[in-house]
């Protein structure tokens, strides 16, 4: 979530939420209304690491792998619904110019 719309959702300015940034304690109120905005735990919030990021898209990719889910194939998928729907349209649509013929 960009700076800007934090502080929209929490009724500060982007300048503050820079400034919560770059500090190294936020009052409790603000991180409560923070941690809702961002649907986190206060918690979760407090004991963020980088280390926690590397997992969590680390454990993405190995569930993604785990369980067969390749975004490329399901674009592909996708694609061929879609090309076979205009084919139905088409044929429909010739159909019925040959029945005005």
């Amino acid at each position: 979530m960009k700076q800007e719309a934090l502080a929209i959702a929490i009724g500060v300015s982007q300048q503050t939420i820079s400034n919560i940034e770059n500090s190294d304690e936020v009052e409790e109120e603000m991180l409560v209304k923070i941690a809702k905005v961002l649907e986190v735990t206060v918690e979760g919030i407090k004991n963020f690491t980088e280390e926690d990021v590397f997992n969590n898209i680390n454990n993405f990719h190995d569930n993604a792998i785990q369980n067969n889910f390749n975004p490329i194939e399901k674009v592909v998928e996708l694609y061929e619904r879609l090309l076979a729907a205009e084919k139905e349209k088409f044929e429909y649509l010739e159909k019925l110019f040959k029945d005005k013929l």
